[in-house]
C-alpha cells in the first residue's frame, strides 16, 4: 500500500513540475509589452513556440491582427506591417509595426479602424470590440505584396 502511495504521490509531483514547466516556458515564450499612450500591446509569432504563446494570450487581449501573404493555397506570415488604428472620432489610437505576424492590443470597448500597410499597400477592416469578447481580425496581402523572401 505504502508503495503505491508513493508512486501515487511521485505521478502527482512529476505531472505538476511538466504542468509549471510548460506553463513557464509558456510565459516566457511572449515578446515584451509596450506602451503607446494608454494602450498596451505585442507583436510578435516569429518562431513556433512564440507564435503559440501569442494565440494562447490572445483569448485575453481585447483585439488580436493577424498577417499574412497568400499566393493561391499558400500562405505566409509575415512582420513589419505598419498598423494604424483610429477610433470612431479619427483619432489614433495605436501606432505601431509588428515584429511578426501577430499583434494584439488593449483597446477599450468601441467601433475602430485598422489599417495595415505593407509594401505600400494599405488593407483597411472595420473593427467592434466589446467587452470581453476578444476582437480578431486577419489582413491577407497577394504574395507579391510580401517582401521577397529568397
Amino acid at each position: 500500500m505504502r508503495t503505491l502511495m508513493r508512486r501515487m504521490a511521485l505521478t502527482a509531483s512529476l505531472g505538476a513540475m511538466l504542468i509549471g514547466g510548460t506553463l513557464v516556458h509558456a510565459a516566457t515564450a511572449l515578446p515584451d509589452v509596450h506602451r503607446t499612450g494608454p494602450v498596451e500591446y505585442l507583436s510578435g509569432g516569429v518562431g513556433l513556440d512564440e507564435s503559440r504563446a501569442i494565440e494562447s494570450a490572445g483569448r485575453q487581449w481585447p483585439l488580436t491582427l493577424e498577417f499574412a501573404a497568400r499566393d493561391g493555397q499558400h500562405a505566409d506570415f509575415l512582420a513589419d506591417v505598419k498598423v494604424r488604428v483610429r477610433d470612431a472620432t479619427g483619432q489614433d489610437a495605436l501606432e505601431a509595426t509588428s515584429d511578426g505576424p501577430f499583434l494584439l492590443a488593449r483597446l477599450p470597448p468601441g467601433a475602430y479602424i485598422v489599417d495595415a500597410t505593407l509594401g505600400g499597400r494599405t488593407l483597411r477592416q472595420n473593427v467592434v470590440i466589446r467587452p470581453h469578447q476578444p476582437a480578431k481580425a486577419l489582413f491577407v496581402w497577394p504574395a507579391d505584396a510580401a517582401p521577397d523572401r529568397s
